[in-house]
């Protein structure tokens, strides 16, 4: 299948998830169904986002230009893909990639996140049926030529150990920070609200830690977190507010909360469901340079980093772990 073709077919998808097809409706409603975490508007989001940001022609075009990825692959490989289950579709741009690159992919969905993606390829099978030599799904990975794998620091040594001897990208935990300055507008703190909180704080784009200048007034962010109260009606997160707050009680820990979210001074970059961290500094500009560097941050938001409310509206270019998927798969032998 060339290149155009394969374009053309993408192109044609994210019309697709952009539509309401009374299918399509049904198959995001089941995946809501399965995964508490899956709340239909972040479902939606997600849909959104993959069909604007990715699935456009005269991007597609751009991106696959900027890497002179041939019309045809003369000698396509079998990648593997482990998909993560985090948030909806977050394996879809591995998916892309393989996809775009001429090689063949075997995927082994989370089974937290497999409705989705299933049910996509399934249209472009419908659409196209050779489609079916090009992707295919697996309870277990095997015989692939170069594997890319999503999962924990733990898993990650599970992924070592087994696709070790083969191309691979194997990505561990990461997650965002935000440096703050204390000039943020409230248009700004609104949308580093957004940051925080889309997805229930689940992806590795979302803010979990604050670098905050002393004596930063937070009462303002906690304010604009308060869009996000409603998620109280979700009993998972409700659960994690309550047991992460008697914890920091229990603790005798100093703490803030707008009742729907919790501050807590601690060092760590991660934080878990319903709590940002943060840290006082003196001099942003060693701040700035050392979250550059450090292996555990996916984005770094704030005045001159990246602009805020962008962090959950990554590009084609904005590759997980740093990691140039298209430049790994063009280069396979």
């Amino acid at each position: 299948m060339i290149l155009q073709y394969r374009i053309e077919l993408l192109v044609e998808l994210g019309r697709y998830m952009l539509g309401n097809d009374e299918e399509w409706i049904a198959i995001k409603q089941t995946a809501s169904r399965q995964n508490a975490w899956f709340a239909p508007e972040f479902v939606e989001l997600s849909v959104h986002n993959i069909a604007t940001c990715f699935l456009q022609k005269d991007k597609l075009l751009a991106w696959t230009e900027s890497y002179a990825v041939p019309e045809e692959n003369n000698h396509p490989k079998n990648v593997g893909v482990v998909m993560a289950g985090n948030i909806p579709l977050v394996g879809f741009h591995d998916f892309l990639c393989v996809f775009v690159s001429g090689h063949s992919i075997t995927i082994k969905t989370s089974s937290k996140d497999d409705v989705l993606i299933k049910h996509l390829v399934k249209k472009l099978y419908e659409w196209e049926i050779t489609v079916q030599n090009m992707v295919s799904f697996a309870e277990q990975l095997k015989g692939c030529d170069a594997y890319i794998a999503t999962g924990s620091n733990n898993s990650s040594r599970y992924f070592d150990y087994y696709f070790g001897r083969f191309p691979n990208i194997i990505r561990r935990n990461r997650t965002s920070v935000a440096v703050l300055d204390g000039t943020e507008t409230k248009e700004e703190l609104d949308l580093l609200s957004d940051d925080i909180q889309l997805y229930f704080g689940l992806g590795c784009r979302n803010v979990t830690k604050l670098y905050v200048p002393n004596e930063y007034d937070f009462v303002p962010l906690l304010d604009a977190l308060k869009k996000y109260d409603h998620y109280f009606e979700f009993h998972k997160y409700k659960h994690n507010f309550d047991y992460h707050l008697a914890l920091l009680i229990m603790g005798n820990k100093l703490y803030m909360n707008n009742g729907s979210i919790i501050f807590s001074e601690e060092q760590a970059l991660f934080s878990p469901i319903s709590q940002v961290n943060y840290e006082y500094y003196d001099n942003k500009l060693i701040v700035s340079s050392f979250l550059q560097g450090n292996d555990d941050v996916q984005c770094v938001v704030g005045h001159g980093l990246m602009p805020f409310g962008q962090a959950q509206q990554p590009g084609l270019t904005d590759y997980a772990d740093g990691i140039d998927t298209m430049r790994f798969l063009m280069e396979l032998k």
